[in-house]
């Protein structure tokens, strides 16, 4: 279930960055998750929840997840969202886009004294 480890490192990201900038409160994390992550992201939102659950800084936190459609280059020439075949000439193309998941965006909220 590599789900959680996903959700744990998106929240050890989020925290560090709410620590290093005095947040009071972190309301929102966005995240990019490609189509071909191989991984389901309302399990990841929902992971996310349980482990922030218990953390004040996090009250209240949504976490948006965005799918990245899959982004593909052959060596032919061929750029395209065909993943497994080349419609040029038939390769393998390689994924240039739409495998990684990575946070994009954290909001925050801190005291302005």
């Amino acid at each position: 279930m590599h789900e959680y480890s996903i959700a744990y490192d998106i929240f050890a990201t989020a925290k560090r960055a709410a620590v290093e900038n005095e947040a009071t409160e972190v309301t929102t994390v966005k995240v990019d998750v490609g189509e071909m992550a191989m991984v389901n992201p309302e399990q990841v939102e929902f992971l996310f929840g349980v482990i922030v659950e218990d953390d004040p800084l996090f009250a209240g936190t949504r976490l948006e997840c965005w799918t990245v459609k899959v982004r593909t280059r052959c060596e032919c020439g061929y750029e395209g969202d065909e993943k497994f075949v080349c419609p040029q000439c038939g390769g393998l193309p390689h994924i240039v886009e739409g495998k990684e998941i990575v946070v994009t965006n954290i909001e925050i909220e801190v005291n302005e004294s």
